[in-house]
């Protein structure tokens, strides 16, 4: 027979794994209310989500699956050892040109910016194709305006973004001093 908590652990289970996007804490929450589900009073101990879903994490510690945190919520991700096998069988998301990865990383490490913040940081203007590839793919998202003439809009990323790179928040972006920290240096006619 089941005990309570071990029902309770199968419905968060199936409720993330039906879930496309990563499902927060706060969304369970309201999946237990919904269907009038009390943690407390249902296991008749002091429960909470986040023990349910360690629970989880650790019954899926060794399989083909993890449960994951990601950009602030969780959601079950394959494992990084069997990623390299399913490669092979599953088409991989189109690759961003350039311009629009650089434009990226400025609006992720500059948040919130403007146009002109970019420009100025990438040294070249800024197509109107590169802002709109990053809207289609969700990655980035306005969030208000700057309060200068012209009021420009204000770039951020979304919560997509972090999804996209498997970060659960901004803090988790390397340091910039990191990502160029150990780059050797090599003059050309160093003899």
């Amino acid at each position: 027979m089941k005990t309570i908590s071990e029902d309770l652990k199968g419905l968060i289970e199936a409720f993330i794994f039906s879930q496309t996007e990563p499902v927060s804490e706060k969304t369970i929450q309201s999946l237990l209310e919904k269907n009038l589900i009390d943690l407390n009073h249902e296991a008749r101990s002091s429960v909470n989500i986040r023990d349910i879903i360690f629970a989880l994490q650790k019954d899926y510690a060794h399989r083909g699956i993890h449960l994951c945190q990601v950009a602030g919520g969780w959601q079950f991700r394959t494992a990084k050892e069997w990623a390299p096998y399913l490669v092979k069988i599953i088409s991989r998301p189109k690759r961003l040109s350039r311009a629009v990865m650089e434009t990226l990383a400025v609006i992720a490490y500059h948040q919130p910016c403007t146009r002109a913040d970019i420009e100025k940081i990438r040294g070249v203007s800024l197509s109107q194709t590169v802002l709109e590839t990053l809207l289609e793919y969700g990655l980035i998202k306005p969030c208000g305006h700057k309060p200068v003439p012209g009021r420009p809009t204000l770039w951020k990323t979304s919560k997509k973004f972090l999804s996209y790179l498997g970060l659960n928040n901004l803090h988790d972006l390397p340091k910039k001093e990191e990502l160029f920290g150990d780059t050797p240096y090599q003059f050309l006619n160093d003899e």
